[in-house]
């Protein structure tokens, strides 16, 4: 695999001084969803720190899980890193944040009974709070049609800045999305920031159904990736597609957007958002 890797990279001129390879064996390739958890406090003594939420393969789905479920304390040892272990299910795809103390999540997913069915709402806001150092939880209910993660924010509902949300919106009334998606923009408008603003919303549209075998596949252009110079959007193969990519370069004026068509990983039901975990620089 790392020779596969390379043959990929090289060609594309990559900087391979910059580029490490742990070999750790999973079952699944999302690992945004059973990755490690990054916190990082600049004025701490130690400035970074790892948390390894448990992890069922978003509730039992698709068992085995358990090379999956150890990863984060494997890259915890790799690095020298502290290490937290809540000890409830938490995946990275279902929380996004905004670095200035708040997170948002969707109800279909955290309160779901496959997940942690032995805690209720407020105790669930209080392990965001201690265990990703946030000050507030703000919640939309539902995920698309499609989905397996239940409704994970990160297809949704995007923090582009500290008081900005990009939000997909079904831009088709008798898609089944449609409702799904202007309930969640309307509790958008209804929430305010820790320092009493409303968040500012930029619509992004959906894009039209992904069919697979008679399966609507969740596809999205919210599952795009930050990173330091681009912005990493999925595309598939539609006249939205440029349309997308150009709404979105216009809120990352200090980033280069790049379309990439995820018509073949959005079979796997993700995207490139999914298949990736930051870790911050500090």
């Amino acid at each position: 695999m790392k020779q596969f890797a390379l043959d990929h990279i090289t060609p594309a001129g990559a900087d391979l001084s910059k580029v490490s390879f742990y070999f750790h064996p999973t079952n699944d390739a999302w690992c945004r969803d059973h990755g490690p958890a990054f916190l990082i406090n600049p004025n701490a003594e130690q400035k970074k720190v790892v948390v390894d939420w448990n992890y069922n393969a978003w509730g039992g789905k698709y068992p085995p899980f358990d090379l999956d479920d150890v990863i984060p304390t494997l890259i915890a040892n790799k690095l020298v890193l502290p290490l937290f272990n809540p000890g409830i299910i938490m995946e990275g795809g279902s929380v996004d944040f905004n670095g200035k103390g708040t997170v948002i999540t969707s109800k279909q997913c955290l309160l779901n009974v496959n997940r942690n069915p032995h805690l209720n709402q407020a105790q669930i806001e209080q392990y965001l709070m201690d265990y990703y150092g946030v000050q507030q939880v703000l919640w939309v209910d539902e995920g698309i049609i499609g989905d397996d993660t239940d409704g994970h924010i990160d297809d949704t509902v995007r923090f582009i800045n500290e008081d900005t949300v990009m939000t997909v919106v079904e831009e088709n009334k008798e898609d089944e999305n449609y409702e799904i998606l202007q309930q969640n923009l309307r509790q958008l408008k209804e929430m305010r920031l820790l320092n009493g603003k409303a968040l500012n919303i930029v619509e992004l549209p959906m894009p039209d159904p992904v069919i697979w075998e008679d399966q609507r596949l969740p596809a999205s252009y919210g599952n795009f990736y930050i990173c330091n110079k681009y912005v990493i959007v999925p595309t598939f193969r539609q006249p939205k597609d440029e349309r997308v990519c150009s709404i979105i370069q216009q809120c990352f004026p200090k980033h280069k957007v790049v379309g990439i068509d995820s018509t073949d990983i959005i079979w796997g039901l993700g995207s490139f958002h999914c298949l990736s975990q930051q870790e911050p620089e500090v």
